[in-house]
């Protein structure tokens, strides 16, 4: 077998021609449901816009086996997505009537045997990583509608093994998607996904060639952005357009300090940009959705089956330095922390810091630059506390990004529509904003969760405890945001059988309590085992007193004498109370 290293592009259908092992030195499957949930709704909305082209899933490296004339691939990269598309094709074997289409998923996922042709029986990808892995596979997968067996695929979801939670997960949240999702056709989707999603793979025979390439792939290299491309659109529009010298000088100069500015987060702030204007999920590049859907837009008519050119959302040239700039002054601006002024108060800047805590979630930030292009500063700080609100809510009631995305959009949408009102002044226009239903979020569930559910595993834990410290501060307190925030039991986790906490509180009350909300805070320190066992008077002169000065809510529950149940359960009582006045 040659040792030459190949590479190409591969469509889904074809892929699963092919036949896959995920060697036991390979981490688990570790995919949650947002993952799962953004590659679906991406092929089906690319599906639905785009029918006739391709949509790049990624890539995959893999280690090129030969035996007794058999070609297996060791999986050293793309697990994930691969393990995914599995998933994909057996719950559309068990949800579709269409025979055809039913035959076309189950081979994807294995090869009957036949005795007379001597064909074993051969699975697409074999899990070497543990047993129970491969017994899912089995039981759920590979059987005939084994997606469909709720009973088990429920009990699955409590396995002990991580792999198994998280494809028994994703088994029910591709169901979700495929039978809950609107205007959505089972049959279009598969015709699309097997013959339009493509891999990018790169194989080799040797190990060390095939690690090289998952290192090579996976390198943090210098890169040339979307940014500078887009720089360079830019400038060769006012050339076309014969600007002076002066002006092309002038913008150059002026892109040059935004990034320096903005360095790595240039393309961020650019993509905030976009999503002023196309009000959508990007689901392309940054310089094909400025391309595509901001420069040359297009709508697909279904029933004609073509593409029909709409006016440009911005030009290129002097009118899109003019757009970045003004809305680079609204980020600048939005982020100076000297928002005082407003109304006698930090809570505007206190809350820009809260919302910061969610760096790879910062979807809430169009909708905010925009308020501020269209209304400027008038009300901006009841804009942000009801646009906070509305992120968090969606986040704690376990609403999917796409989801989450799209409520952020419809909010910029509506700043857009109420602009358009001639009619209304600007503060009938800002009243009917913040009336409206675009911030309605599950308020009921946000509240049963946070009353009866252990939180502080949740990635929402540290935020919503920041949340009842912005609360608590007053208007005067000015919050910063902190190098190393943790969450912090007052009950602790495994106290000593010896201690106070034990004869304050049963097993059963421990069970029940130690970790909702009302038993945490925030600490400005690492946290500290040994400490924190200590009874609650110890706790708080040895452990709490130099970690919460800058925590408001940390301070006030330090201010109780005792910490038993009736104290927990009272503040417990307390800061849901908080958040209701607020939320």
């Amino acid at each position: 077998m040659s040792n030459e290293i190949e590479s190409n592009k591969i469509l889904i259908r074809d892929a699963f021609e092919w036949w896959y092992r995920v060697p036991d030195y390979q981490r688990p499957y570790v995919w949650g449901l947002d993952q799962v949930n953004e590659l679906l709704d991406d092929v089906a909305q690319w599906g639905m816009s785009r029918p006739d082209s391709e949509y790049f899933l990624g890539s995959i490296v893999l280690q090129k086996r030969e035996s007794n004339g058999i070609v297996e691939y060791d999986l050293l990269d793309g697990q994930q997505r691969l393990t995914t598309c599995l998933l994909i094709h057996a719950v559309g074997r068990d949800l579709t009537r269409n025979e055809e289409l039913k035959k076309s998923c189950r081979d994807m996922i294995y090869k009957e045997a036949n005795r007379f042709k001597r064909i074993p029986e051969q699975m697409r990808i074999v899990y070497d990583i543990r047993d129970e892995v491969q017994e899912f596979i089995n039981e759920y997968i590979k059987a005939d509608s084994g997606t469909q067996n709720d009973e088990g695929l429920k009990a699955a979801q409590n396995a002990d093994d991580i792999s198994v939670r998280n494809l028994a997960n994703a088994v029910l949240e591709i169901r979700r998607y495929f039978t809950e999702t609107e205007d959505f056709d089972l049959e279009d989707f598969f015709d699309f996904f097997l013959n339009n999603v493509l891999l990018v793979y790169v194989s080799s025979p040797s190990l060390d060639d095939a690690f090289r390439m998952f290192t090579v792939l996976n390198d943090r290299g210098m890169k040339l952005r979307g940014s500078d491309i887009l720089k360079t659109i830019n400038l060769r529009a006012l050339n076309e357009k014969e600007a002076s010298d002066a002006v092309r000088r002038k913008w150059a100069k002026y892109w040059e300090e935004l990034e320096g500015e903005l360095g790595d987060d240039f393309d961020v702030f650019l993509s905030h940009v976009r999503s002023v204007l196309v009000k959508d999920k990007a689901r392309l590049s940054l310089l094909q959705e400025f391309e595509d859907n901001i420069y040359q837009p297009k709508v697909f008519d279904k029933q004609r089956r073509v593409y029909i050119d709409t006016p440009p959302l911005l030009t290129p040239g002097l009118e899109t330095f003019e757009f970045i700039e003004r809305y680079h002054r609204h980020y600048q601006d939005i982020f100076n922390g000297n928002h005082y002024q407003l109304e006698k108060s930090w809570r505007f800047d206190n809350l820009i810091t809260l919302l910061g805590e969610t760096a790879l979630a910062d979807f809430w930030l169009p909708p905010l630059l925009h308020y501020r292009e269209v209304f400027g500063e008038y009300r901006i700080q009841a804009f942000l506390r009801k646009l906070e609100n509305k992120f968090c809510g969606d986040w704690i009631t376990y609403q999917t990004p796409t989801d989450r995305i799209r409520g952020m959009n419809q909010i910029t949408a509506l700043i857009d529509t109420l602009k358009t009102h001639t009619d209304l002044r600007k503060e009938q226009q800002v009243e009917i904003l913040l009336d409206a239903d675009v911030f309605e979020y599950d308020r009921k569930r946000f509240f049963q969760i946070l009353e009866e559910d252990d939180i502080y595993s949740r990635r929402f834990a540290r935020y919503i405890l920041f949340k009842l410290d912005v609360l608590y501060a007053s208007a005067d307190a000015r919050l910063q945001r902190q190098g190393w925030l943790s969450v912090e039991h007052v009950l602790p986790q495994t106290p000593t059988p010896e201690s106070q906490w034990c004869k304050d509180f049963t097993e059963e009350e421990r069970e029940v309590w130690t970790h909702r909300l009302g038993n945490l805070i925030l600490l400005s320190r690492r946290k500290n085992s040994s400490q924190g066992r200590l009874d609650f008077s110890d706790k708080k002169s040895r452990y709490f007193k130099d970690s919460v000065e800058l925590f408001p809510n940390s301070l006030r529950v330090m201010q109780v004498e005792r910490w038993d149940l009736e104290a927990l359960r009272a503040n417990h009582q307390e800061v849901l109370d908080k958040l209701r006045g607020y939320c």
